[in-house]
């Protein structure tokens, strides 16, 4: 790390908190080559998908209750965009993650993801009041999964 970024001071936040001013629904929306396949992978994990946003090319996974993930096959997710969708097999242009209730939870996700075809990523990371470890979904996604201790968040 260099000494500048080491020295640097904390950024300014005006509007702190732990819950949000103005609750919004989040949609992310993410690339799959194959949105039954998807489906049948995240299933696997547990994952309740709408039927209302579902048809041959997208598929609305919930994930809260007003947080989504938009499953979309290739030409429907390009467009939504005027640049080019990288390849996430090759690159990390972000990293998707999930709390869950507990660091059981996270390896039994974690291994369900693997015996359902997806692959590891990092290796377990233990930072007391935080567990986490993650896989790579069918299309490369990187799926980070982690439990933060209930004490923690109350700051």
């Amino acid at each position: 790390m260099s000494t500048t970024a080491q020295q640097a001071s904390a950024p300014t936040i005006r509007n702190s908190g732990t819950k949000p001013t103005t609750p919004r629904k989040l949609f992310v929306n993410i690339p799959v080559s194959n949105v039954q396949r998807s489906i049948i992978f995240f299933e696997s994990l547990g994952f309740t998908f709408n039927p209302q946003f579902t048809d041959a090319t997208a598929t609305a996974m919930l994930v809260g209750e007003d947080a989504y993930f938009m499953l979309l096959e290739p030409e429907k997710f390009a467009s939504f965009s005027k640049r080019p969708t990288g390849d996430p097999r090759k690159e990390t242009s972000h990293l998707l993650a999930l709390g869950l209730d507990s660091r059981d939870d996270v390896d039994t996700m974690v291994k369900q993801a693997v015996a359902a075809g997806g692959s590891h990523a990092m290796e377990p990371q233990d930072h007391g009041f935080m567990y986490a470890w993650s896989f790579y979904d069918l299309d490369g996604h990187h799926w980070e999964v982690f439990w933060m201790d209930p004490k923690a968040m109350q700051g």
